[in-house]
């Protein structure tokens, strides 16, 4: 696989480079010097897809991408981002689906972007676990708020395509089902460690065409380092049964003579729904390094072997 080639990304008319630059923690760590860095490395090596989001760092990775791609030919790259969720200065959420506030997020993402039109808007963690009781209220904003903008955006030529971005596949598929979105972005759900978007969600999106970008295959680091004892997932520090479990993975991973980052990252690209992969970048060494995992073709047999195992609960298909 060469994870420079651009295909079709669905219906949706942009063409995808198999991995993308996301814009999450590589804003919030490698300051505007190192986005700056990393996106170079990326035009170089090829990769046209730049991910970012109002959320991340607070709107500075909108900001950093913004400055970092500014004067390259605008043709030239695929650039999304997302709406509906926000950091405050303090450190905590804010969320937002209105009309209002979906139409203030596009233009001020216009804005530190330096462009005048957005390819991809995802609508940003619609899911129980952010919202709690509020988000049936929250669902039905989403839909008749932020949608029907997005849908006169797109309409106007501001917007390309209209996803959902979150972590969880189930309210994913519910607004699927609800509204006529042209894509999602996947974060989890389908990595080494959890495969709960194969039960239905990605099943849809094969049956209905609808392209998936999946973010954070390495479950934000055990996957990528292996069971390491400082290994974090999602964040934190991991647990003890899941780094026996990974340690597990990884011991099959051997014996086929494949790294578990390397497996990791092409776990997801098995769905023929999954278009690309996601990944947050501190430094050009790290692109490199994962453009050479993705160029690795684990054998076939890896996977099947993970099942017969009880290691992974199923294939993305």
């Amino acid at each position: 696989m060469n994870a420079t080639d651009r295909i079709p990304f669905g219906a949706t008319g942009l063409m995808m480079s198999r991995l993308g630059i996301g814009g999450g923690s590589l804003a919030s760590a490698a300051g505007e010097g190192g986005v700056k860095a990393v996106v170079d490395a990326a035009w170089d090596a090829g990769l046209r897809y730049f991910d970012t989001a109002a959320y991340y760092a607070g709107g500075e990775s909108e900001r950093r991408l913004g400055l970092a791609l500014r004067g390259r030919k605008r043709d030239a790259y695929v650039l999304g981002t997302k709406t509906g969720r926000y950091l405050l200065p303090d450190g905590t959420d804010r969320f937002d689906y209105s009309a209002a506030g979906t139409e203030a997020t596009i233009r001020t993402a216009l804005s530190r972007l330096h462009t005048e039109r957005l390819d991809l808007v995802f609508i940003h963690d619609v899911q129980p676990s952010l919202h709690g009781d509020a988000y049936e209220a929250q669902h039905a904003l989403a839909l008749k708020g932020a949608f029907p903008v997005l849908q006169r955006l797109k309409a106007a030529g501001v917007v390309g395509a209209i996803g959902v971005a979150m972590r969880d596949p189930v309210p994913i598929l519910r607004l699927l089902q609800e509204a006529p979105f042209d894509a999602v972005m996947l974060a989890g759900a389908c990595t080494l460690l959890h495969q709960e978007a194969c039960e239905a969600l990605l099943p849809h999106c094969v049956a209905t065409g609808t392209p998936v970008l999946f973010a954070a295959p390495f479950e934000t680091g055990i996957l990528a380092t292996g069971a390491t004892p400082a290994a974090r997932y999602r964040y934190k520090p991991a647990a003890p049964d899941l780094l026996a479990r990974t340690a597990a993975i990884e011991a099959v991973c051997a014996r086929h003579g494949v790294t578990i980052a390397a497996a990791a990252i092409r776990f997801p690209l098995l769905c023929p729904a999954v278009k690309g992969v996601v990944v947050g970048h501190q430094a050009p060494s790290e692109l490199a390094a994962n453009l050479a995992l993705l160029a690795a073709e684990p054998p076939v047999a890896l996977w099947s072997d993970l099942l017969a195992q009880g290691l992974i609960r199923a294939i993305p298909a």
